[in-house]
C-alpha cells in the first residue's frame, strides 16, 4: 500500500497540538476511528507507541465518551476524547451532557470539513459548530496549513478548565502524512483558574451538613468543625466519620429530628432524596451552599447563600454534642439488624446447632436488595472502586450504607442510565493498584450500555465485577406515585418495560465470565471469585425487599 504524500497540514498539527497536551500532563487518549480524524488517531498511535500516552480504542463513540468521563473521573486530570465528523460527534453528547453537569474536564476533539465543504452537501458533513450548546466552551479551529498555532490552542483549551471543551478541528487533504514525534516530556497535571476565598461561618445550633455527589472528604470535616449531623449520600465521598447519619432520610421525616433544623450546609450534588430539597424548601430554613465544578448550583429554593469555601470560626457549641448524638444514635437504632453473635459463642451446645442451622438456612435464603447491597458494601475497600448505576439499588443502597471511606462514584449530574459501564471501566483502567472496580447496576441500565462490555484487542483489561440486580425491568418506577396512579398493564408496558434477555449468552458473548447468585451463598461466592471479569446476575424481587 501507497502511504500518503510525506506533508500533510493536518498531521503536523495534530502532532504538534497533542504534543502540547502531553507536556501539560495529559495522559490518557480515547478514541474512535475515523477517516477525517485520521491525523489525530495516528499521531495519538505514535504517541502512545513512544510511552507517552495511554491511548483507548472505542468503536462505538458513545461509549468513548462515558469511558473518557470515568479515566477524568478516577485520575482528576483533562482525558482527551476523538472523533470523526458527523454523527460520531452527536454520540458524544450524553457523556458531554454529563460531564457539564457534574464539572469533569473533557478534552472533546472532533474531525470537521473545512468551509469550503460545508454546507453544499457534503458526505458525512453536519453544522457541528456549537453541537453541544452550553454544555461545553466551543473553539473553532479553521483547517491549518502548519503546525502554527497548536501550542496556543493547547493552551487555550487547558487554562482554567472546568467541564468539557469542545474543539471542533478542520482538515483538508491530504488527511494524514508520517511525521516522527518532536522531543516531549510529559508534565504533570496542574490544574489552572482562579479560586474564590473562603468566607467564616460560625457553629451554630441546629445545623446539618448535606453531603451530595461530588462533596468529598472536605464536608465530613465541615460536619466536624461545625458540631452539625453529616446527612451523606453514598456517592458523596463523604459517607464516613463519627457525624454521620446513614438513615438521614427517615429521620428528616421523624419528629424531634428534621423538623428542628434551622441551617443547612450543602457540599455536592444531592440527588438521591425528596427529603433534602424538601427541607431547604422549607420556610425559615437558612441554606449555605459551597459552590462545586458542577454547572448548575444547587438551590432547590433559590434563596441560597452561595460561596466558593467555608472557613469555621470557633468552637462548635456546648449543645452540639446531644445534637449530633441524638441523629447518629438514631440512625444505629433504625439500621441495626439482628445480633446473633452471642448464640455462636453460647457454651451450651443445643444452642450453637441451632445458631449454625440457622446460619445455613440464611446461606439458602433467596437474594432480596437489602441482602445485596449490604454485601456489595461489605466487600468493598479503599484500594477497590464502586460504581452505582442510576437505578433502585442505589437509593436502597443509600438508605443503609454503614460509614466507610471507600471510593464510590455515580454518574449524578443528570442522574440517566447512559454510559454506566464504560464510566466504570474509565475509572477502573485510571485506578492505581490491583483493586476490584464493582459496578452495581439494575437489568435495564446494564442492557442500556451492553456494548460497553466490548474490550479491545491489546488493552489492558482490568479487574471488574458488574453485578447486575435483575428485577426484570424498571423497578425504580414501582417506588413513584405513578405506580399507583397508572392502569397496570399500560405502566408494565410504557413504565416497567421488562425485557427477559439471557445475561449469560450476553456475558458470553463479549468474553465476560457469568455467575448466577440466586442465594446468599452464591453471592458472598460470586463476589469474592478472584476472576479479572465477571458478570454476576442476581435474580430480584420487585417488592420492596
Amino acid at each position: 500500500m501507497t502511504r500518503p504524500r510525506a506533508e500533510s497540514p493536518a498531521s503536523a498539527f495534530a502532532v504538534a497540538f497533542l504534543a502540547e497536551l502531553v507536556r501539560r500532563g495529559i495522559r490518557d487518549v480515547v478514541l474512535s476511528p475515523g477517516s477525517r480524524s485520521q491525523a489525530l488517531a495516528l499521531a495519538a498511535g505514535s504517541f502512545e507507541a513512544a510511552g507517552l500516552v495511554r491511548l483507548h480504542v472505542r468503536i462505538d463513540e458513545r461509549s468513548a465518551g462515558f469511558l473518557a468521563l470515568g479515566l477524568a473521573l478516577e485520575s482528576r486530570t483533562p482525558v482527551v476524547v476523538i472523533t470523526t465528523s458527523g454523527t460520531a460527534v452527536a454520540e458524544l453528547h450524553p457523556a458531554v451532557l454529563e460531564a457539564s453537569h457534574s464539572g469533569v474536564p473533557l478534552v472533546v476533539v472532533t474531525a470537521d470539513r473545512p468551509d469550503e465543504l460545508r454546507g453544499i452537501g457534503s458526505n458525512q458533513t453536519t453544522v457541528q459548530t456549537g453541537i453541544f450548546g452550553t454544555a461545553a466552551r466551543f473553539i473553532e479551529v479553521p483547517a491549518p496549513d502548519s503546525d502554527s498555532g497548536a501550542a496556543d490552542l493547547a493552551t487555550e483549551v487547558l487554562d482554567g478548565i472546568v467541564g468539557p471543551v469542545h474543539v471542533n478541528l478542520a482538515f483538508r487533504d491530504p488527511l494524514s502524512s508520517t511525521l516522527p514525534l518532536p522531543g516531549v516530556t510529559r508534565g504533570e497535571w496542574m490544574p489552572t483558574g482562579a479560586v474564590g476565598d473562603p468566607v467564616s461561618i460560625q457553629p451554630g445550633p441546629l445545623t446539618v451538613v448535606v453531603a451530595g455527589t461530588g462533596a468529598g472528604p472536605r464536608a465530613e470535616v465541615l460536619a466536624r468543625e461545625l458540631g452539625a449531623p453529616l446527612l451523606a449520600e453514598v456517592a458523596s465521598g463523604a459517607r464516613f466519620g463519627p457525624n454521620l447519619v446513614a438513615a438521614y432520610r427517615d429521620l428528616l421525616n421523624t419528629d424531634g429530628f428534621g423538623d428542628r433544623i434551622e441551617r443547612v450546609v450543602v457540599l455536592g450534588h444531592p440527588t438521591l432524596s425528596r427529603e433534602v430539597p424538601a427541607l431547604i424548601q422549607r420556610a425559615g430554613v437558612e441554606t449555605v451552599v459551597v459552590r462545586g465544578p458542577q454547572r448548575d448550583v444547587y438551590d432547590p429554593a433559590r434563596s441560597a447563600r452561595i460561596v466558593d469555601d467555608l472557613r469555621v470560626e470557633g468552637e462548635p457549641l456546648p449543645e452540639a454534642r446531644a445534637w449530633v448524638g441524638s441523629w447518629v444514635v438514631a440512625s444505629r437504632d433504625l439500621l441495626a439488624v439482628d445480633d446473633e453473635v452471642a448464640s455462636s459463642l453460647t457454651d451450651d451446645r443445643l444452642e450453637r446447632a441451632a445458631f449454625a442451622r440457622a446460619q445455613l438456612e440464611r446461606l439458602r435464603e433467596p437474594v432480596t436488595r437489602r441482602m445485596l447491597v449490604d454485601a456489595v458494601w461489605a466487600i468493598t475497600w479503599p484500594h477497590d472502586r464502586l460504581m452505582l448505576a442510576a437505578s433502585r439499588l442505589v437509593r436502597d443502597l443509600d438508605r443503609v450504607a454503614p460509614g466507610k471511606k471507600i471510593p464510590v462514584f455515580a454518574n449524578r449530574g443528570l442522574a440517566g442510565i447512559d454510559g454506566t459501564i464504560a464510566t466504570a471501566s474509565g475509572i477502573a483502567l485510571a485506578s492505581p493498584g490491583d483493586g476490584v472496580t464493582r459496578v452495581l447496576i439494575g437489568d435495564l441500565a446494564a442492557l442500556h450500555d451492553a456494548g460497553s462490555l466490548l474490550s479491545t484487542p491489546g488493552e489492558r483489561m482490568p479487574r471488574m465485577q458488574i453485578i447486575v440486580g435483575n428485577d426484570v425491568g424498571g423497578a425504580i418506577f414501582d417506588t413513584l406515585e405513578v405506580a399507583e396512579t397508572a392502569e397496570p398493564a399500560v405502566f408494565h408496558r410504557v413504565m416497567s418495560t421488562p425485557r427477559p434477555v439471557d445475561f449469560a449468552a450476553l456475558a458470553a458473548a463479549y468474553g465476560w465470565e457469568y455467575r448466577l447468585a440466586a442465594t446468599r451463598a452464591d453471592l458472598d461466592d460470586a463476589l469474592s471469585a478472584s476472576t479479572s471479569r465477571v458478570l454476576i446476575e442476581v435474580p430480584l424481587p420487585r417488592s420492596p425487599g
